[in-house]
């Protein structure tokens, strides 16, 4: 397969998970694959170009020149573009997760999740800030759902006498 195949092939990998995202958001199914398996999938095809690329090229992340020139493999371009399929969606994946837990409403993610789609960290951002309208706190800022004690806080059962 060339690498235009995989590109197109990449491209239409995604494409259930974010439909499922914005039309089933409470499906079990949807947090499986749009949360897991799609971007499990696709980091799994990153790991395998990363590794078959190996010493192919040249380049680097110390510079914009050497990302560019690192970039003129067309594989390793392939493989950073499936880097941002793979994040964006579970970006979008975790976006709906915390709206749910939050009770934001469905209506007002849709949005958001076309931004992520579309220009990945711009969506989050506008998620940041429809979670800060609908819930007024922004991530962090809210307590723990969990209610699960520490380990290391837990006391032995009182004993019986």
């Amino acid at each position: 397969m060339t690498v235009s195949d995989y590109f197109i092939i990449s491209n239409a990998a995604v494409l259930p998970g974010w439909i499922l995202l914005a039309v089933l958001p409470a499906w079990k199914w949807t947090r499986i694959l749009a949360a897991y398996v799609i971007p499990g999938g696709l980091s799994l095809l990153y790991l395998g170009l990363m590794v078959s690329d190996v010493g192919a090229f040249s380049g680097g992340f110390t510079s914009i020149d050497a990302v560019r020139q690192m970039f003129q493999n067309e594989w390793l371009l392939l493989a950073g573009w499936v880097h941002y399929l793979a994040f964006d969606l579970f970006v979008g994946a975790w976006e709906v997760r915390d709206a749910q837990r939050l009770e934001v409403p469905h209506v007002f993610v849709i949005p958001c999740l076309g931004l992520t789609f579309l220009v990945g960290p711009i969506g989050l951002v506008a998620y940041f800030v429809v979670r800060a309208a609908v819930v007024r706190k922004l991530p962090g800022m809210e307590p723990p759902t969990s209610h699960r004690v520490p380990r290391s806080r837990m006391s032995a059962p009182p004993s019986k006498p």
